[in-house]
């Protein structure tokens, strides 16, 4: 079992981070909270979740072990795999999402794209004492504003992280470019947030 990669941080998008280690380069599928907390680092150590099945082998990389934590509690819920828990943690950080489970907030998990009724109430139902013994409380640091690129660079890496995340890169971009219209000045992390919210 891999616990964590630690080495220099070689490519970055919102949802995939390259980290070479021992002359290897591991992709590791990443959050907006991931990506905002290591923005402008060269070296880094991700902690590290596998899933490992006939077919695929993907490491999943948490900036915070707190994290990767609420990560597997969220994928031990019926209906939520990976890659819905990587949207449902780019959408809200680690301090959100406690905080809706705790508090019972349906409707906040609910506005998390691909999440219905029955599998919001499932995630409060079945984590909302695991959260609190585990300690699970804090929110993550966030990484520092980062200065927005130009618009075309911040639509293509946004467009580029949706289309990575699982949506058509029509629809994406037809949202990213009016989010940006609307917020000319978004970092990327930004964008994709919104579009999270937005596309159908």
């Amino acid at each position: 079992m891999i616990e964590y990669i630690r080495g220099e941080l070689a490519e970055l998008t919102p949802a995939l981070a390259t980290v070479e280690a021992a002359g290897v380069g591991y992709g590791l599928n990443i959050s907006l909270n991931t990506y905002s907390a290591v923005q402008g680092m060269k070296n880094v150590r991700l902690y590290v979740h596998e899933v490992i099945r006939e077919d695929t082998h993907e490491l999943y990389g948490f900036f915070d072990v707190k994290e990767r934590e609420l990560f597997r509690l969220l994928i031990s819920v019926s209906g939520v795999g990976a890659n819905t828990a990587r949207m449902v943690l780019s959408s809200m950080t680690v301090g959100e999402l406690c905080n809706a489970i705790s508090s019972g907030n349906e409707r906040a998990i609910r506005a998390v794209k691909g999440l219905g009724t029955k599998t919001s109430q499932r995630i409060i139902v079945d984590l909302r004492d695991k959260i609190v013994s585990m300690g699970i409380t804090d929110e993550i640091p966030a990484g520092g504003s980062i200065a927005a690129p130009v618009d075309n660079a911040v639509k293509d890496e946004a467009v580029s992280a949706l289309t990575m995340l699982g949506f058509s890169p029509a629809p994406s971009a037809k949202v990213v470019m009016q989010i940006l219209k609307e917020q000319p000045d978004a970092p990327v992390e930004t964008v994709v947030k919104i579009a999270l919210k937005m596309i159908k």
